[in-house]
Order: C-alpha cells, then sequence, then structure tokens
C-alpha cells in the first residue's frame, strides 16, 4: 500500500454487445504487453432478444438464448456465449479484468425497484430477476461476490492511485419523468446514502497522488444547445433522451443533480485534487472538465476531470443513423461543445477503448478506434489523447499516446 509506484497503466473499455459486432476492441488490447490490468466500465453484456437491438437487418451474429433473458439460466447461457468469442477469451487470459456493471448486465436503465425493460408480472418479479443475474455475474465473471450483492469497492495502486469503482444501479431512485423538476429532488439517490458516503470518506482520506472513480454513467452535466430534426431522434436513443425533445439524460449523474452537487462540492471544500473520473455507458468518447458550475464555466472552477469511453461494439450515432462515421455527427458534437465549454472532445461514431497511463505527473488517456465492428479481423489506430496535469482538475489535448 505504501510502495512508490512510478506508473500504472490499464485498458479501458465498456459496452460489447455480441449482436452489434465483433470484439476487435478486446483482442488488441490482449495484444499488448504493457498493461497492469482492463478496466471494463460496464454493459460487459445485453439482455435483449435476438433483433431487439440493434434490430433484426443489423445483426451481425446471433446471441443465444434467443430469447430476452430473464432467468437464472438465461442469464448463465448469455454469460456462457459471451466467453465462447476468442478475442475476449484473449483479453481474459492475457490480463487482469477490473469490472463493474451497468445496466445491461441485468435490464435497461435498471434502479433499485425496476428497470425500463422490466415488465412486471409478465416477465416475474423484479427481485427474482436481480438475484438471477447478480448470481450469473458473479459466477462467470472475475468480480468477487459480495454479501450485499454489489460491486463497489476499492482498490490501491501504492501511493500513486486510489481506483474506487461504484455500483450505480443497485441502489438508485427511480429515473426522473422528464420536464417534472424531480431531478433536483434531495431524496431521490443515484449511489444510495452508505456508498456516497464510502465515497466521500475515501477520497478525502487517500493519500495517494491521484483518485481515479470508476463511474458507469457520465458525471459531467450536457446541456443541449439547438439540434437540427434529423439528429435529434438518434441522439435521443443513444442518450437515453425522450425522443419529442432533447432534455437532460436522466440515467445519468445529471438524473441526480443533488448527489453530483454533494460530491463536487465535497471535493471542492476539502481542497481534493487529482480526481479523475473514467466513464462508459454512452457509446462515445468524452474528454472533460467536471465544473462546480457549469453554467459560469469556464469562469469558475473544475473540481476533476473525466474520461469517457466509447462502444467495443453497441451501436453509436452513425450506425443508428446508417450513414459514413464522422459526417452527420460533427454537426451535434459542434453543437453540444458549444452548450458545454467544459466538454473539451467527444467522438461520436467510433467504436474501439482506451489506454489510462498514470504517473505522479499526470493521467492520461489515449483512445483507440478500430476500423470496422462488424470485421472480425478489424484492425487499430490511435486518434487522439488528453491527459491532466497534476494539480490543475482540468484536460489538455496530447499530440501522441504515451506508448
Amino acid at each position: 500500500a505504501d510502495a512508490a509506484t512510478p506508473g500504472v497503466r490499464f485498458g479501458v473499455v465498456s459496452c460489447a454487445n455480441w449482436e452489434s459486432g465483433y470484439f476487435s476492441a478486446y483482442r488488441h488490447l490482449a495484444a499488448r504487453t504493457d498493461l497492469d490490468a482492463v478496466l471494463h466500465l460496464g454493459d460487459y453484456l445485453y439482455e435483449y432478444a435476438t433483433g431487439g437491438y440493434p434490430t433484426a437487418p443489423y445483426v451481425v451474429r446471433q446471441h443465444e438464448p434467443a430469447h430476452e433473458i430473464l432467468t437464472l439460466a438465461d442469464y448463465r447461457v448469455r454469460h456462457g456465449k459471451y466467453k465462447t468469442d476468442a478475442d475476449l477469451q484473449a483479453l481474459h487470459a492475457t490480463h487482469p479484468v477490473i469490472a463493474i456493471w451497468d445496466d445491461h448486465e441485468i435490464a435497461n436503465d435498471a434502479w433499485s425497484g425496476g428497470a425500463e425493460n422490466h415488465t412486471p408480472g409478465a416477465e416475474g418479479e423484479w427481485a427474482a430477476r436481480v438475484a438471477a443475474a447478480k448470481q450469473a455475474y458473479f459466477e462467470w465473471m472475475p468480480v468477487r461476490a459480495s454479501t450485499e450483492g454489489t460491486v463497489y469497492r476499492r482498490l490501491r495502486f501504492g501511493k500513486l492511485a486510489d481506483l474506487h469503482l461504484l455500483d450505480l444501479r443497485s441502489f438508485r431512485s427511480e429515473q426522473a419523468k422528464v420536464g417534472s423538476g424531480s431531478v433536483d429532488d434531495p431524496e431521490r439517490t443515484l449511489t444510495g446514502r452508505a456508498q456516497l458516503d464510502w465515497l466521500k470518506s475515501g477520497l478525502a482520506s487517500s493519500d495517494a497522488a491521484w483518485k481515479l472513480v470508476g463511474t458507469s454513467v457520465m458525471i459531467s452535466p450536457v446541456a443541449f444547445g439547438s439540434m437540427p430534426a434529423h439528429l435529434l431522434e438518434p441522439l435521443a436513443e443513444l442518450m437515453g433522451l425522450p425522443k419529442e425533445g432533447l432534455a437532460v439524460n436522466v440515467d445519468q449523474w445529471d438524473g441526480y443533480t443533488d448527489d453530483r452537487k454533494e460530491l463536487i462540492s465535497h471535493l471542492r471544500d476539502r481542497g481534493i485534487r487529482n480526481t479523475v473520473f473514467l466513464t462508459g455507458d454512452i457509446h462515445m468518447s468524452w474528454a472533460n472538465d467536471v465544473p462546480v458550475k457549469a453554467a459560469t464555466y469556464p469562469l469558475s472552477a473544475s473540481a476533476a476531470t473525466e474520461f469517457v469511453v466509447t462502444s467495443v461494439s453497441s451501436d453509436n450515432l452513425d450506425d443508428l443513423l446508417h450513414v459514413a462515421p464522422q459526417t452527420v455527427s460533427l454537426v451535434a458534437s459542434t453543437a453540444i461543445k458549444a452548450a458545454n465549454r467544459h466538454v473539451k472532445w467527444l467522438d461520436m461514431d467510433s467504436h474501439g477503448y482506451g489506454v489510462l497511463d498514470v504517473t505522479s505527473e499526470r493521467s492520461q488517456m489515449d483512445y483507440y478506434v478500430v476500423s470496422d465492428k462488424s470485421r472480425q479481423d478489424a484492425t487499430t489506430r490511435w486518434t487522439r489523447s488528453y491527459r491532466t496535469l497534476s494539480g490543475t482538475q482540468k484536460v489538455e489535448r496530447v499530440n501522441q499516446p504515451v506508448r
């Protein structure tokens, strides 16, 4: 625990949908000999029936069972099917995998009492489905089963970094109804009281140079400027927004602003520096400052930074629109950056992975993209890098990867 660790390097991945494509990102990470571990930020698998997501014409390969998974036997078979993938096998054979879950390990938009993709009665009791999903997860994944049935925990890498891993599904309140104003309700929670207190205590007491936080959903606030009509529906689908109009993503920290305000205030008031949030979920890559007050940023302070990695294979904007990447999405990304000055970069189209390299001086995320998720032999290339220098709480672009 007190080792003077000179550096640590993680592969970072999320959102691997079997039916959306191949897991070439895993193969390329497995080929690297410089990683200490791979951090999987959730949506390791998906629960849908075949042809449910993506729709049938765009299914690259069919998973098992063909129906939506509901029972312990179903979840076991789906986990087992994923583990037949040669690239996934190579990843696990080569590197330790540090995993947390998001919603699709159970059901889409899961919360403590239900999910968007769960119909009480017709699909059984929610508690039974959760118990089955979690049992299968602990059977198949390199994660110790906890007595509370959760995955939040803390790992230490000498005096260089503490890694705080969150469970943002087991304890959360139901997602707010858009337009209801309840996103700011202090009675609603994303983390649950015990987990938030555990995180705050761990951050305040840490003597590590860096405080890394694995969060399955994005903490940076996102306000939407005017968006062209042809981008409205696919962007809404991708980010979990109401298709009748863009609003906050109520499944992210934006839907639970009191928890976020308490955490950001804690970082600011305690003078906790070098906190980096590592995020998956939304099938896009982002590099963000995490502002204390987004409306006045950059005149106001940044409390932390956030690196969001894209999906291994799950559909992103160009897939939903069935257009060439880096074409129409550029309009949407330009609008989002204009309305959110703390967002330094986002890529709405690529699939791939990140490599996070941490030293005492900086934390740097290198973003890699795969050439074609529909091909088993897809190549990979580096596309962007951003870093946070120690003490700055801000991201800046770097012109080359750390390798």
